[in-house]
């Protein structure tokens, strides 16, 4: 079969005019960056507040393995599968980062016949999205370092700086440097760290933010530092906010590109789904919402990490309600959750199977707690055997929820229609959507409701920096907004080797900050990575340009 990228260069795509015309949208709604991708103008965004929303569909999937879930590609052929039955839907998905592009992940525009396109300039550069939210971190960080050089005059604690510089690429050596070095008037020494762009607050701020003034509030909030009496130093004192704002105006609307089978798609921003809350902006979820009668979305990693922030603090925040979920899963990734190794993932093995599949019962029992309509979905692939997929189906018969098999990567839309039927019909079903903690908890009471009712955890261990941390911003006034716990992907635990569905387990929160400006507090468990490093064969080694200017080798 060809690669990737190959089907993707050899796509006919449509003017991405003509993609927007079948939305309703006219050539003044749109800024073209090309022939084949468009920011949709501040007039059209103002124009179509006022159009009632779809229905809202949710993408998520177990917890990931090596084999991968193929989340973005079932979320694409969804997509295409909706065209094909003649319904109007419009896919909402994150920009892809260049650190997993040239490290070992890959891009994230979907795979086969159930990809994204331009699939090269997506996965690139895009519309300088990142490149955007890079230099206004960047620009506060030297204002911050400018502010100290020139007197000081907030007298800020340079032992308690908490802003940190970022770069989208991963390298390692940046993780933890000194500043300052140098003469005098190069700055005053002090420890600093980068982060990769997606980490950024300002990631988050930008996915979070409803308009411009949501944006400039949410800017002005940011905790840069703490000053020598311990209170918060924000961007707002440093006058930071014009200037950043100014920054990222282009970069707060969404992007309008195509799939494989011209179904529209609005791609936008892209938090890390570790530290943030890993969704696309509330912005162009809303806008899809808005411009067709379904919104087909996903969030980051397995539902856990990623469906539990979707919901709790972007639908908390936006005021969203999803109508229906598409838990996505392989049976090799089960097989996998079942003890299976790598090397013997393609052999039968029903029984290793129902063991792994404790994994799925657990992320189906916590969507339907939020009181969501649940179908599973399996992307297949060439060797699962029909005694295998039968298996699947008795599993998900008895938790009482639809199953479905996808085969987009190899059928583009025609794979997922039977996925989409369902989907329509859950879309019709009742809901009862309740939040899994209220505002008014304790940050502890959150904490602790997160970890043992949807990570299955008896209890949750405080560091004794944690604890000293918790209390503190409970006094400062941030003990209302939600959490965004920062923990492995790989397990429902803090552990990443401890596979299936654990239970009684402790989790311990190792460290707390708040990101005021993004209006979450952060419960680190674990050792979580915000910028990460090159793998020994990093991705870069294969990517390469011809002397016509065709990439090859991204995937």
């Amino acid at each position: 079969m060809k690669s990737d990228i190959e089907i993707a260069q050899e796509a006919k795509l449509l003017p991405v005019s003509e993609i927007g015309k079948g939305l309703g949208l006219q050539e003044e709604d749109l800024e073209h960056y090309g022939r084949y991708k468009a920011k949709l103008s501040n007039e059209c965004l103002k124009r179509i507040a006022s159009e009632k929303r779809g229905k809202l569909v949710l993408v998520t999937a177990i917890n990931p393995t090596p084999s991968g879930e193929g989340k973005t590609t079932v979320s694409v052929g969804l997509a295409q599968a909706f065209a094909r039955l003649g319904e109007k839907a419009v896919l909402a998905l994150r920009e892809p980062s260049l650190g997993p592009c040239f490290g070992m992940k890959g891009g994230a525009a979907g795979g086969g016949y159930s990809q994204v396109v331009p699939m090269e300039e997506i996965n690139l550069h895009f519309t300088g999205d990142f490149h955007a939210v890079t230099t206004a971190n960047n620009l506060l960080s030297a204002l911050l370092d400018n502010h100290i050089q020139q007197g000081n005059a907030l007298q800020i604690d340079t032992r308690q700086v908490v802003w940190k510089r970022c770069l989208d690429m991963n390298d390692r050596v940046l993780r933890n440097i000194v500043v300052g070095l140098g003469e005098k008037s190069d700055g005053v020494v002090r420890e600093d760290h980068f982060v990769i762009t997606v980490a950024s607050e300002i990631m988050a701020i930008l996915c979070l933010a409803k308009d411009m003034k949501d944006l400039k509030e949410r800017l002005g909030r940011i905790i840069v530092a703490y000053d020598r009496d311990g209170q918060p130093v924000t961007a707002a004192q440093l006058q930071a906010v014009g200037p950043m704002a100014a920054l990222l105006k282009d970069a707060l609307r969404p992007n309008l590109v195509q799939t494989l089978e011209h179904s529209p798609v609005l791609i936008h921003g892209g938090p890390f789904a570790n530290i943030a809350h890993g969704c696309n902006s509330i912005i162009a979820t809303d806008s899809a919402l808005r411009l067709g009668d379904y919104c087909i979305t996903e969030a980051g990693f397995g539902a856990d990490l990623g469906a539990e922030k979707f919901l709790d603090i972007k639908c908390r925040t936006a005021g969203f309600s999803p109508d229906a979920v598409v838990i996505v899963s392989t049976i090799r990734a089960l097989k996998y959750n079942g003890g299976v190794a790598v090397a013997d993932l393609k052999e039968e093995n029903t029984e290793a199977l129902k063991k792994g599949a404790e994994n799925l019962r657990r992320h189906v029992k916590n969507m339907q707690r939020y009181g969501l309509n649940v179908v599973v979905t399996i992307n297949r692939f060439a060797d699962d055997s029909e005694a295998e997929i039968a298996c699947l189906g008795d599993i998900c018969k008895e938790l009482g929820v639809p199953f479905s098999v996808s085969e987009v990567f190899l059928k583009g839309g025609e794979g997922a229609v039977g996925l989409a039927e369902i989907v329509m019909e859950l879309c019709k079903k009742e809901k009862n959507f309740r939040l899994l903690y209220e505002e008014s908890d304790s940050l502890k009471d959150k904490i602790e409701k997160i970890a043992t009712q949807i990570y299955g955890a008896k209890e949750v261990e405080y560091s004794s920096a944690a604890a000293k941390e918790l209390k503190r911003l409970e006094e400062l006034g941030y003990g209302d907004l939600p959490v965004c716990i920062a923990k492995t992907q790989y397990s429902f635990s803090d552990d990443a080797k401890v596979l299936g569905a654990p239970s009684g387990f402790t989790f311990h929160i190792r460290e707390l900050y708040v990101s005021a400006g993004a209006g979450f507090v952060v419960a680190l468990s674990g050792s979580i990575m915000s910028m990460p490093g090159l793998p020994k064969s990093p991705a870069a080694f294969r990517i390469d340009v011809d002397d016509d200017g065709k990439i090859t080798g991204l995937f």
